[in-house]
């Protein structure tokens, strides 16, 4: 690996916010420059164009012209599994090289996307506000709610964090379903549906677990949020993008879904305001990987992956 000696020279942008940990490792290893995601890119100094890493959170991401305003840049190293925010057709053209942070945060988004499942389904967090409130102690009746046991779950997208998704409830769901582009070639036991409004149909609960990008844009849509039906539970792991928030806001409004758990949205860090006075919805602000050891971990990968590049070795986790 590269010593501090070796690197402590290069010039590397954090683009956004990152973790302090990864702060200041990258500060005791290369020269950073920390560039604000809003920054205007025509006036970056000279020392900040010859960067040759740029890092940042996965959502912030690396637009093109981030790219053309750094002609020295050869490795984006992203403090994230997700990738969708990088122009990676761009960086491709230009040689410069990707990578990302996954299987580090596996456990941690899927433990919180069951949390949001038993929160939502169970009414935790309203019935935590009605205590809060004195509501309950004033003779107020919580709200019966349904029952997580039993439902069968469907999982859009069966990737790594799908699959941990699936395992978790698989003492406690009366059936796991998944919807993806094709099935899985591993022989999984879980009824794949290639429709997806029949795989929204057959589920009582979609979780969202898919990766985002065009592709997945606006993939849970007016349509497929009628196919789950009033009994259904929405909650969202991944990208806001993958859900057109608006039609979703509506399906919640009208009671069309009977709730969301959604630690995602589409324009981070604001939330659509009807969202919030909703009882039927559980909020998280974005904290799928946001544990001490997952974070530690991701920094740990970004930091491998910067040292395996500028010793000429191959990199660790590379998306392109």
């Amino acid at each position: 690996m590269a010593g501090m000696t070796e690197t402590a020279r290069i010039p590397i942008v954090a683009f956004g916010p990152l973790y302090p940990y990864l702060d200041e490792a990258l500060a005791q290893r290369f020269v950073v420059h920390a560039v604000p995601a809003d920054a205007d890119l025509n006036m970056l100094p000279d020392e900040v164009r010859q960067a040759r890493a740029l890092v940042s959170f996965g959502s912030v991401g690396a637009p093109a012209a981030i790219m053309d305003a750094l002609p020295r840049l050869e490795l984006i190293a992203l403090f994230s599994v997700g990738y969708d925010k990088v122009d990676i057709d761009h960086a491709r053209a230009k040689g410069i090289r990707v990578t990302n942070t996954p299987d580090v945060l596996t456990d941690d988004v899927a433990d919180l996307a069951v949390g949001l499942l038993y929160a939502t389904v169970r009414n935790i967090a309203a019935n935590d506000r009605m205590v809060r409130t004195g509501e309950w102690a004033k003779g107020v009746k919580p709200a019966l709610s349904g029952r997580v046991t039993g439902k069968r779950i469907g999982i859009l997208g069966l990737g790594r964090i799908g699959r941990a998704i699936a395992r978790r409830l698989e003492p406690v769901a009366g059936e796991i379903i998944y919807h993806s582009r094709r099935p899985a070639d591993d022989g999984t036991a879980y009824r794949y549906i290639a429709d997806p409004l029949d795989f929204a149909r057959a589920s009582d609960v979609i979780i969202v677990a898919t990766s985002g990008g065009a592709e997945a844009r606006h993939l849970v849509g007016a349509a497929m949020l009628d196919a789950l039906g009033p009994g259904g539970v929405l909650i969202n792991i991944s990208r806001g993008s993958v859900i057109d928030e608006e039609a979703m806001v509506a399906a919640l409004a009208e009671r069309r879904i009977a709730g969301a758990g959604l630690d995602v949205f589409a324009n981070e860090p604001h939330v659509p305001h009807a969202l919030l006075t909703m009882d039927h919805v559980v909020l998280q602000p974005h904290q799928g990987s946001a544990t001490v050891q997952t974070r530690k971990a991701m920094a740990d990968l970004v930091l491998a992956n910067l040292d395996a590049w500028f010793a000429g070795e191959p990199l660790v986790t590379p998306v392109v």
